[in-house]
C-alpha cells in the first residue's frame, strides 16, 4: 500500500508515539508485507527468527521491537509491538468507510456494464466495459475490474485476509489494507470468495475462468487462461502461472508457486512448489505417472502378503 501523501520517519514515529533510528525526514512511501516491498515501504518484524530476513529485505524502513542495528540506507521504528502498530498505520492511511448506498458515489462503472438487483459496489470501485455483475455479489472497497468480466449471483470480492496473531488471551487480527484486481475476460462463478491482499493486490489474470465455489486466498496471483474448478481452496500469497488448469477440490497451500501449463488432478493436495508443464495427482501432490505408478503396487500388496504366507 502506498501512501496518497508522501511521509517521513519523525512522522510515522509521532503517529505511532515510538522512537526511530535514522534521519528525521527520511522518506516513508507506503507500507507492505515482506514478500511485496519495494524501497520506501515499512515492513513489520516482531520475532528474532525473522530480524534478519526484515532488515535485509528491499524495504527500507523497519518497524521491530528491539533495538539493534541500522543498516545503511535504511531506517528503524523501535516498537514494543509493531503487529499492533501495523494495524495503526492501516487504520490511519486506510481507515474503513461505510458506503451510504449499494452503489457506492465514488465507484466508476463502464460502458454497457450490466449490474443486476441487490449487488453492493463499494468506494472507490472500477468495473469496466461490457461486464455482467449477477445479482447478489458483494465487491469491497478499491477492487478494479478489467473489460468483458462476468462474475455470477454471491461472489464476494475483496473480504479480509486470514491473518492472526495468536496472543494468549485472543487471536489478534492483522488488518487488511490491499485489494483485488481482475483483469480482462475473466469469469467467475457463483459463491466464490476472493480476499483483498493484506497491503497490496489479489489479482486474476486476463481470461482466467474460476468455476462456483472457489475460494482465493489474499495476496494470490493468478496468471492469464487459468482454469480452476469448483470447491479449489488456494491460500494466500500463491503464485499460478500462465495457462494451468486445476480440477474440483484441490487444496494449495500458501507460499507456492505453481508452474505454466501445469495441470493439477481433482481432490489433489498441493504442499509445495510444482513446475510448469506436468501433470499433477495426489496428496501430496506428485508426477502423475509417478502417483499412479504407487498406488498399483499398492494393490499388489494383498497378492504379495498372500504368497509369502504361503511359503
Amino acid at each position: 500500500m502506498k501512501f496518497s501523501t508522501p511521509q517521513n520517519l519523525q512522522q510515522i514515529a509521532e503517529i505511532l508515539d515510538c522512537d526511530f533510528k535514522g534521519d528525521a525526514y527520511f522518506p516513508v512511501l507506503g507500507m507492505n508485507e515482506i514478500h511485496v516491498v519495494q524501497p520506501g515501504d515499512i515492513v513489520f518484524v516482531d520475532h528474532p527468527k525473522y530480524y534478519d530476513k526484515a532488515l535485509q529485505s528491499a524495504a527500507t524502513i523497519v518497524l521491530i521491537n528491539k533495538e539493534v542495528e541500522c543498516p545503511e540506507g535504511k531506517a528503524l521504528l523501535i516498537s514494543d509491538d509493531p503487529f499492533r502498530d501495523f494495524n495503526k498505520l492501516t487504520n490511519h492511511f486506510n481507515p474503513f468507510i461505510a458506503a451510504r448506498a449499494v452503489i457506492a458515489d465514488s465507484a466508476v462503472i463502464g460502458k454497457h456494464t450490466v449490474i443486476q438487483p441487490n449487488v453492493f459496489i463499494g468506494n472507490n470501485v472500477t468495473i469496466g466495459d461490457e461486464c455482467i455483475i449477477h445479482s447478489n455479489v458483494s465487491i469491497y472497497d478499491n477492487t478494479k475490474i478489467g473489460n468483458g468480466v462476468t462474475i455470477h449471483a454471491g461472489t464476494v470480492l475483496g473480504a479480509d485476509a486470514f491473518y492472526y496473531k495468536n496472543r494468549p488471551e485472543k487471536y489478534d487480527k492483522l488488518l487488511s489494507a490491499g485489494n483485488v484486481v481482475v483483469h480482462d475476460n475473466v469469469d467467475i462463478g457463483a459463491l466464490c470468495t476472493i480476499d483483498k491482499g493484506v497491503t497490496a493486490s489479489t489479482t486474476i489474470g486476463e481470461g482466467s475462468k474460476l468455476d462456483n465455489q472457489v475460494h482465493v486466498g489474499h495476496d494470490t496471483i493468478i496468471g492469464k487462461r487459468c482454469l480452476i474448478a469448483s470447491q479449489v481452496g488456494i491460500a494466500g500469497c500463491v503464485l499460478i502461472e500462465d495457462f494451468v488448469t486445476i480440477w474440483g477440490q484441490v487444496g494449495i497451500t500458501s507460499g507456492v508457486t505453481i508452474g505454466e501449463k501445469a495441470v493439477i488432478s481433482a481432490q489433489s493436495g498441493v504442499s509445495k512448489s510444482l513446475q510448469g508443464h506436468k501433470s499433477y495427482f495426489g496428496t501430496p501432490a506428485d508426477d502423475f505417472r509417478k502417483k499412479y505408478k504407487e498406488l498399483a503396487s499398492i494393490r499388489l500388496i494383498p497378492d504379495i502378503i498372500e504368497k509369502l504366507d504361503k511359503l
